[in-house]
């Protein structure tokens, strides 16, 4: 059995996972509401919190935090596993002598492309101030865009993924990501795909480099500063910043490379969404420099909690402790559909996106069953952080092992279903849906039983 085990971790590329997952089971100190003071049970919580342990047991993630806030209040806030050293040991990330470090909800996390939501609300921030408008072409601020037919692309279209430059041009070097003047004139000279928004297409890291630029240029400040002064330091914040002061690049948890190795077709989309392999993009965001720069749409560190924290605060119309923190009005705008599902052309897959988010759907969609009311964004596919105004929950949900295929895809489903099962509806997302909304329940039955069992 053990020789099964051992070929299986290496083959696959996953963690070993004890029998008995208390000893590396962490709960913040501050503790959890009592589930039935937020209208919940401690059987949906034990519900939730063993998707959880299931996803560990995956051996895809060497650690994983959540934080779920119901109606304001704390329900879960654990973590389980390391943030440091027990990676898998085909891909020996770790030193042979590296330090086992538990994972907290208090762990410090590279956000990946969760970044793009708070780099998104940064722009409306400005844009509540008059500073700039979502209908502005992105030539107003930077006139060097306009070429190759880009002069017509608002900061709606770029912020919407609607801005036909999705992906820098093939082969290019990923040393450019450091040499931030280079990236923009880089973005600035290419052909895009489609004119005047009239394609959808995820931009994992374009889309983000020239709204920073825009920040910079209107403010006079780097969009770091910003996020410093309008969120941060309002809400008392650790993190929750691009980047990591040098003092604390070590305390951020290590991202692994886990699960089957690519083979195409997945390997080129991974590369073609990425523009560059998989494996690589976890290297680097490892790198210590990586957390020395700012990428507006991937290098966000935060811990579960404060990820929790911000979308609760979005959920409360933008205010914290009697603070404004953005008006209701600039939320509901960052909320608002920017077109109906439609195919994205980097994802390959279906997509609802607003001007920032991603938005969830009916009868099913990226946050659960009958979600289309729920907004957040995911980082490299594996971390998951949300808000659902029909649920009244924010939830971070924070893991160190990025893997594209594997056993952890039915785990993820599982729990999304559970959150979204046992975390009721307060107030129903689908009524926007005419008659279609008299059928959801039979829809959610027959989605919960296929999934939950």
């Amino acid at each position: 059995m053990k020789l099964i085990a051992s070929f299986k971790a290496k083959a696959f590329r996953t963690i070993s996972v004890p029998d008995d997952l208390s000893g590396i089971t962490t709960r913040h100190a501050a503790g959890e509401t009592e589930p039935e003071q937020v209208q919940l049970t401690r059987e949906g919580v034990n519900a939730i919190w063993s998707c959880v342990e299931a996803l560990y047991r995956t051996g895809i993630y060497p650690g994983i935090a959540l934080t779920l806030r119901r109606k304001g209040q704390v329900v879960i806030h654990r973590a389980i596993g390391h943030s440091h050293g027990n990676g898998p040991p085909a891909k020996k990330t770790d030193p042979l002598d590296a330090e086992k470090i538990l994972m907290t909800p208090d762990t410090p996390v590279c956000q990946y492309s969760a970044s793009k939501a708070v780099t998104a609300m940064m722009i409306h921030w400005l844009a509540e101030h008059r500073m700039l408008s979502l209908n502005d072409p992105v030539k107003k601020f930077i006139p060097e865009f306009a070429a190759e037919q880009k002069h017509e692309i608002t900061l709606h279209h770029l912020i919407s993924h609607h801005g036909g430059i999705p992906v820098p041009p093939a082969g290019e070097d990923p040393e450019i990501l450091y040499d931030h003047d280079a990236f923009v004139k880089l973005i600035c000279r290419l052909k895009p795909t489609a004119l005047n928004g009239g394609s959808m297409a995820y931009h994992a890291i374009t889309g983000g480099t020239i709204l920073g630029e825009i920040v910079r240029r209107v403010t006079g400040a780097d969009i770091r500063e910003l996020l410093r002064q309008t969120v941060q330091e309002p809400m008392g914040f650790r993190y929750f910043n691009y980047g990591a002061e040098d003092a604390d690049i070590k305390k951020v948890a290590v991202n692994y490379d886990t699960g089957p190795p690519l083979m195409f077709p997945f390997s080129t989309l991974a590369r073609r969404a990425l523009s560059v392999s998989w494996g690589d993009v976890v290297r680097i965001s490892n790198e210590p420099r990586f957390m020395q720069v700012i990428l507006p749409a991937a290098n966000l560190v935060a811990t579960a909690d404060e990820m929790s924290r911000f979308f609760q605060m979005l959920l409360d119309g933008g205010e914290v402790n009697g603070q404004r923190i953005f008006a209701r009005s600039t939320i509901r705008r960052a909320v608002l559909p920017a077109a109906n599902m439609a195919f994205d052309g980097t994802l390959v897959v279906p997509m609802r996106y607003s001007a920032g988010m991603m938005l969830g759907a009916s009868p099913v969609g990226m946050w659960g069953p009958y979600c289309s009311s729920a907004y957040g964004h995911v980082g490299f596919i594996n971390i998951f952080c949300w808000a659902d105004p029909a649920r009244e929950i924010a939830v971070s949900l924070q893991t160190t092992g990025k893997s594209l295929i594997g056993p952890h895809i039915t785990a993820l489903v599982r729990f999304l279903f559970t959150v979204g099962r046992h975390c009721r509806l307060v107030h129903d997302p689908d009524r926007d849906m005419g008659t279609f909304g008299a059928f959801k329940r039979p829809f959610q039955k027959m989605l919960q039983k296929i999934v939950l069992g």
